[in-house]
């Protein structure tokens, strides 16, 4: 499979996920996943859903604009890099927002995420 197509697929499953349940999204991370989030670290699975689940907004809607992959390292694994525009329920502007995985083969034949980082961009 070429890392464009797992990389739009991934991006896909993953805001999908978001928008609908973001707890589900504990299945992509690991104990040694690391997500930061405006600059705050936050390590393991469980802590990265409580911290998502956490935000304070109920719905939203991921509008993705590019999707941008390499591959990384001998173990298979990929960089996906992601803009795009958030929009939050109840607001009239969407944000700006531009995110990068780390994305590593898993045992079970799928990817899961090592390392998140998550800015929004502001104008």
């Amino acid at each position: 499979m070429n890392p464009d197509e797992v990389s739009r697929a991934f991006v896909e499953h993953y805001y999908s996920t978001f928008d609908s349940n973001r707890a589900a999204l504990a299945n992509l991370y690991q104990e040694g996943s690391m997500l930061t989030f405006e600059g705050q670290k936050i390590q393991g699975s469980q802590n990265i859903v409580a911290k998502l689940t956490s935000l304070p907004f109920q719905q939203c809607k991921h509008a993705i604009t590019t999707v941008d992959c390499q591959p990384s390292g001998p173990a298979g694994g990929m960089l996906v890099f992601v803009s795009g525009n958030l929009q939050l329920a109840g607001e009239q502007h969407a944000l700006k927002f531009s995110q990068m995985f780390h994305l590593l083969p898993s045992p079970q034949g799928s990817f899961f995420v090592l390392n998140d980082i998550f800015r929004l961009n502001y104008a």
